[in-house]
């Protein structure tokens, strides 16, 4: 069974600082016990969430910590990003 990570970011949706720092929380735990995939889970919405998630993906010093990004097209509201450690 793959090892994952879930991070739902509903309930913060509307809070952008405490958006980055859980983010960057998630990936620093999926690196430190050596996680394949990180779930992120935006929501629907207008979609600026999900964007903003895939915006602090795409920073360099991010962008190098993970394998690749795959967005979910059967459920908008989802992208999952791989680790190969």
């Amino acid at each position: 069974m793959m090892a994952k990570l879930k991070l739902d970011l509903h309930e913060i949706y509307n809070r952008g600082d405490q958006i980055d720092a859980e983010l960057n929380r998630i990936m620093e735990e999926a690196l430190e016990k050596k996680i394949e995939l990180v779930e992120i889970i935006p929501g629907k919405g207008s979609g600026q969430l999900k964007k903003k998630v895939l915006r602090f993906l795409n920073q360099a010093h991010i962008r190098k910590l993970y394998h690749r990004v795959e967005k979910d097209d059967k459920n908008f509201g989802r992208i999952f990003i791989h680790f190969k450690h």
